[in-house]
């Protein structure tokens, strides 16, 4: 039974980390040295709470030899555990975003009431009534119950526990109000009244529907304005370069003639426009990196929409649920739409199956520009856009 060794490593950048490690024979029998950052000095101040977030991960390294009893372990160690196998930087199943995501339910929710409770102790009505007890919204409740169920399908397949109080764990994802969505007049009046860099930013994003992380995620190269198509191959969060969301979000997307003169004409403006350039690069990065999106959003879009009488609250996600209530407003096929939107799943499109072909692809965008540039000031009154289907 081994017990490894646990040191104290400083880095060049940050708080130093507490480092495990410990040796183990490989396939072929050959004994080879293993490591794994287990947290740094802010979080486990002292030798004594590193070594308890290890506990788990020693079972698992004895396990020929010892195996810790279900009851013995916390939600706490858990949690250590998870994070050390499944949010680690070198583990590629999640997206850096989910990775962060996590890690803050896990710190600012889950561990500050469960941190204590043995896996055995956790109960299904428990968790319910302390879900129902959290002032948040409700989708964010359903997303920390998922992750609680993350957690122990994590343990049973360690077999660190047998079973998943989880899964009889009842919560709703409804959201509490409509999101917001944009009349084409607004849309037209916020459009007229941004530079040129915004402007081209609101015009891609509420007539592509892309997310904020692949908004600023384009390069050049993405962009045929030949064939009028773009490529959405990757997504920047936190300013970490990664794949897109799901693989349906990686389909080629149409590009409007409008929006592509938009593109051209902030192209003209543009210091970094190589194929390998982003299309929003930020001059005071020197074009290494994109702009922040909130920044623009909040120092320019959101003042503009004020000042042109636009009350609503803003964000980028906003344009993305107005595309899609517009596309419904034109009467747009659900399968046109899903594959617009880049949806993974028809759930939002009413299952239905049938392939949609790209000539309808153009028209069904081409109907939600022509809704936005035809509205002359005071001239019409905005369309019914009621049975719009959420992005």
């Amino acid at each position: 039974m081994q017990h490894g060794s646990l040191a104290l490593v400083s880095r060049k950048e940050g708080p130093a980390v507490w480092q495990f490690r410990w040796s183990e024979k490989d396939l072929h029998g050959a004994r080879v040295q293993r490591k794994r950052v287990i947290g740094t000095v802010e979080r486990y101040l002292d030798e004594a709470g590193a070594r308890s977030a290890i506990a788990v991960l020693l079972a698992e390294i004895n396990s020929d030899k010892v195996r810790m009893g279900s009851r013995s372990i916390t939600v706490a160690q858990l949690c250590d555990h998870f994070e050390q196998r499944e949010l680690a930087r070198d583990n590629t199943w999640r997206s850096y975003s989910t990775k962060k995501t996590y890690q803050a339910y896990l710190t600012h929710w889950v561990l500050p009431h469960w941190r204590h409770y043995e896996l055995a102790e956790v109960r299904t009505i428990q968790v319910e009534s302390w879900l129902r007890r959290l002032p948040l919204a409700k989708s964010s409740c359903a997303k920390i119950r998922n992750l609680m169920s993350v957690l122990f399908n994590h343990a049973c397949r360690y077999e660190l526990f047998d079973r998943n109080p989880i899964y009889l764990v009842r919560q709703s994802a409804k959201r509490r109000r409509a999101p917001t969505v944009l009349m084409p007049a607004e849309i037209k009046a916020l459009v007229d009244s941004l530079g040129i860099r915004e402007r081209t930013l609101v015009l891609l994003a509420v007539s592509t529907g892309l997310r904020q992380s692949e908004l600023f995620g384009l390069k050049w190269g993405d962009i045929d304005l030949v064939q009028y198509t773009m490529n959405v191959t990757r997504s920047i969060v936190y300013g970490v370069v990664g794949p897109c969301k799901t693989e349906s979000s990686q389909k080629p997307v149409p590009v409007n003639p409008r929006l592509a003169d938009a593109l051209s004409d902030w192209r003209k403006q543009c210091v970094y426009t190589k194929p390998d350039d982003w299309v929003f690069a930020s001059r005071r990065h020197r074009g290494r990196r994109p702009y922040w999106g909130q920044a623009i959003l909040r120092k320019y879009v959101r003042p503009v929409a004020q000042r042109v009488g636009i009350q609503k609250c803003i964000g980028w996600h906003t344009f993305r649920h107005t595309y899609s209530t517009l596309l419904r407003s034109v009467g747009t096929e659900f399968k046109v739409m899903q594959e617009l939107l880049r949806h993974s799943t028809l759930r939002s499109t009413l299952d239905v199956y049938t392939q949609a072909v790209t000539p309808a692809k153009h028209a069904a965008q081409a109907a939600v520009l022509s809704l936005v540039f035809s509205c002359e000031a005071n001239a019409t009154s905005p369309p019914s856009v009621s049975g719009g289907v959420a992005a």
